[in-house]
């Protein structure tokens, strides 16, 4: 099992930045690829970026692409994600994802979830 805790998540006027956290415990050597989605109210939960654990690898979501950042700190088992130039249309519940096979924009690929953090962006 892996256990995902996720943090970071506010309140912040649009153009403004915040940075998510997501520390990993357990069986983490199990998961190839660390991803974050969002779910806005009244929407579909959507993909938002992933990075591979062994490479530097990271992928986007086209919404995102230019504005957030997918980083990792293995030694802490820990993946961020930066935000910046932030939007209204970024409000959502931010979740951490794990995945150890699969397509890393499906999230029902993924296996473990955090219980995820809400950011909310004011216009």
């Amino acid at each position: 099992q892996v256990q995902l805790v996720e943090s970071g998540g506010g309140l912040v006027q649009a153009g403004g930045s915040l940075r998510l956290s997501c520390a990993a415990s357990g069986r983490t050597s199990s998961t190839v690829f660390m991803g974050w989605f969002r779910r806005a109210p009244g929407k579909e939960r959507e993909y938002v970026a992933s990075i591979m654990k062994t490479e530097s690898s990271a992928y986007y979501a086209d919404s995102v692409k230019g504005r957030f950042t997918i980083s990792r700190d293995n030694a802490k088992n820990t993946v961020y994600l930066q935000m910046n130039s932030l939007k209204p249309e970024d409000t959502a519940v931010y979740y951490c994802a794990a995945l150890r096979s699969g397509r890393v924009q499906y999230a029902n690929d993924y296996e473990y979830w955090g219980q995820g953090t809400q950011v909310t962006v004011s216009s």
